[in-house]
């Protein structure tokens, strides 16, 4: 198949540090290409990848100051897709709504995946007048505010098998990873570590709309002897990261569509404890690759369970679910039965056309 993956522009493909939808578009990106299919990425111009590049801008927009309205360049990346939507057999968005009006107006299949939240109440409209956009979503939880929405798959996020890896170091504090947000729980990460008296390291951005929370709320509470605050690491800094980890806490307070922190730390082999809120139940198996957990009392107490757990069957249970690879052939199969559902429409409207 000839396919094209639509990306947004804020960051690079992959992106240079944080940036998850992004990493996700570029691993779906190489692993279509390693089983055979011919890509065309629609991305910033400094991105890296195998597939054909058609860059709508020559840098991301996370790092070009002079860029004041993104919409504007998205607005044109829509428009150059639309004009060269004849050829391609499948187009991929990874846009949110945006692609919904202009695309459904056109023969080409096509499907859009949600990296983000639907639970605001302006969604309930959108989804509403495009109720028939098919639409993934990248976990069951994400659909509850949409029911509406035309959901033909949930197709869970999977990184490359051999990206991360476990590290033979000795597990020595606790870990978060990400971004700090009053969302991400940082702050409730650390009073589970200043209980527990283990360290917790971590290794997380501030974007510019949560610098106030940072100065205010997180920096006073980083200066205790029990955190350490690393800032920003890529990918290759991560397994040394992890694997360095007794656990990955994920104290999450908003439904998250998919935390890719959690598949990131099983692919180290580090156990999880999670808040039970959004994916989470679909990703932690609880008792196995970590601890789902109610609140701040309760991941105190998982803590004590985390002996009970094996590292190397928390890596087979990545390898087993969360591999870039699967994530490849999921998409395969949506695009697969769009087309093969669009193909009797384009049959009927050809045979009734009058002959000339």
């Amino acid at each position: 198949m000839h396919i094209a993956q639509i990306a947004p522009l804020t960051e690079a493909i992959p992106p240079k540090l944080y940036g998850g939808t992004e990493r996700v578009v570029s691993w779906l990106t190489e692993e279509l290409i390693a089983l055979g299919h011919n890509v065309t990425l629609f991305a910033s111009g400094d991105s890296v990848t195998s597939a054909r590049l058609d860059a709508v801008w020559p840098r991301a927009l996370r790092l070009d100051g002079a860029v004041r309205d993104p919409n504007a360049l998205h607005m044109l990346m829509l428009e150059r897709v639309y004009q060269r939507a004849a050829d391609f057999d499948f187009l991929h968005f990874h846009l949110d709504y945006y692609p919904f009006s202009l695309f459904s107006r056109q023969p080409t299949p096509f499907v859009t995946t949600l990296h983000g939240r639907l639970d605001l109440p302006e969604h309930q409209p959108v989804f509403d007048a495009f109720s028939a956009a098919p639409v993934v979503s990248i976990s069951n939880s994400q659909r509850r505010p949409v029911p509406q929405a035309r959901w033909v798959r949930t197709v869970h996020h999977g990184l490359p098998e051999r990206l991360l890896a476990p590290k033979s170091v000795k597990p020595s504090y606790f870990a978060f990873l990400g971004r700090i947000a009053p969302e991400k729980g940082v702050d409730r990460a650390i009073r589970i570590a200043e209980h527990c008296g283990v360290k917790l390291k971590i290794a997380a951005k501030v974007d510019n709309a949560d610098r106030e929370y940072f100065d205010e709320q997180i920096q006073p509470m980083i200066k205790s002897p029990h955190v350490e605050y690393i800032g920003e690491i890529n990918d290759k800094e991560k397994s040394e990261f992890l694997s360095g980890a007794i656990v990955l806490l994920v104290p999450i307070d908003w439904p998250e569509p998919f935390g890719l922190v959690m598949i990131e730390a099983m692919a180290c082999g580090t156990p999880v404890i999670a808040f039970n809120r959004g994916s989470v139940p679909e990703v932690i198996d609880d008792g196995v690759t970590g601890f789902i957990v109610e609140d701040i009392n309760g991941a105190i107490g998982a803590v004590d369970r985390l002996g009970h757990l094996s590292r190397e069957k928390i890596r087979r249970r990545f390898e087993e679910r969360f591999t870039a690879r699967r994530m490849a052939q999921d998409y395969l199969a949506v695009y697969r039965s769009l087309t093969d559902s669009v193909a009797p429409r384009l049959r009927l409207v050809t045979d009734d056309a009058p002959a000339l």
